[in-house]
């Protein structure tokens, strides 16, 4: 069994079909398809249904996939830790990390890690469900994952990150009274721009709202979070926000209130147990160092 192998098979899984599975590898299909059916010839069964519009995995293909990220990851690992043992420069970062968190504080973790390793590439994937972040470090498809600290993460360890405020924003001609502030029934009574269920943000709204025993008043739900902002300034509705983005809109002519008493949330940066890539251990080291370290690991 061989590494390229491997690589192919979990392409084929990520992509659902060979002929995608071949163009994001930049290889031919027959090429593909041969290295599969070579792997499974050495292991004795098909790893695949082939359908007509596309592949589904057999009973032993599911079997496959955890061990098969496990071991590509290893060799990733592996190969990392050689390079910085000889000195080279370099390397990959793999974060999975709830929207929300993406926005803020990734975005500005990154950017301070950039400053001190500029020649590591960084791939960030985020989907919407902080459980589903947990699933991807645990199953070994990203080493480290930002989640809500609510989300239970099981055998994995982790860091908890600084509390972060979340805000209401409203359309500039908003007719909530003058002042910075917002109760829970007054939030309750405005119309809401929400994204799906099951989202860290429309938990938050989901308890208060159970709290006062009222239903939030939704006029927009939507998944796609760039459209939030917009909708506010167009004057859709409200939205409750990080401070990062709440900032922004105001910057933008919305308005920005703070929730009384404030809501709060933070994040935890989580990884598998054992050895990190040189470039995940220096991002968990850069995270972990206390505030006064920051401005000496830039420079």
């Amino acid at each position: 069994m061989e590494r390229r192998q491997l690589e192919y098979f979990i392409a084929v899984v990520e992509h659902g079909g060979f002929t995608t599975a071949a163009v994001s590898l930049h290889t031919s299909q027959p090429a593909l398809s041969h290295a599969i059916r070579t792997l499974e010839r050495e292991l004795g069964g098909p790893l695949f249904h082939r359908l007509p519009q596309g592949v589904v995995l057999t009973a032993a293909g599911e079997a496959l996939v955890r061990p098969a990220q496990q071991v590509l990851r290893d060799l990733s690992t592996a190969r990392s830790l050689v390079q910085e043992v000889l000195g080279l420069s370099g390397g990959r970062l793999d974060i999975v990390s709830q929207t929300t968190l993406s926005v803020d504080p990734l975005a500005d973790m990154l950017g301070r890690f950039h400053r001190a390793h500029p020649k590591v590439s960084v791939h960030v994937v985020d989907p919407e469900r902080g459980a589903a972040v947990a699933h991807m470090v645990a199953a070994g498809r990203c080493e480290l994952g930002l989640v809500d600290a609510s989300v239970t993460t099981r055998d994995l360890l982790g860091l908890d990150l600084p509390e972060q405020e979340m805000h209401i924003v409203l359309p500039a001609d908003h007719p909530h009274p003058t002042g910075d502030t917002i109760t829970s029934r007054q939030l309750a009574a405005l119309d809401l721009i929400v994204t799906p269920p099951g989202t860290e943000t429309r938990s938050v709204l989901d308890d208060l709202c159970t709290t006062l025993g009222v239903a939030p008043r939704i006029v927009v739900e939507t998944a796609h979070r760039a459209m939030i902002v917009p909708l506010i300034l167009s004057g859709v509705g409200a939205a409750l926000l990080p401070t990062s983005m709440a900032r922004d809109a105001a910057q933008r002519g919305a308005r920005m209130l703070s929730h009384r008493p404030r809501l709060l949330r933070h994040g935890r940066l989580i990884w598998r147990s054992g050895p990190l890539s040189p470039a995940a251990q220096a991002f968990v080291d850069l995270v972990a160092a206390p505030p006064q370290n920051r401005e000496c690991q830039q420079l």
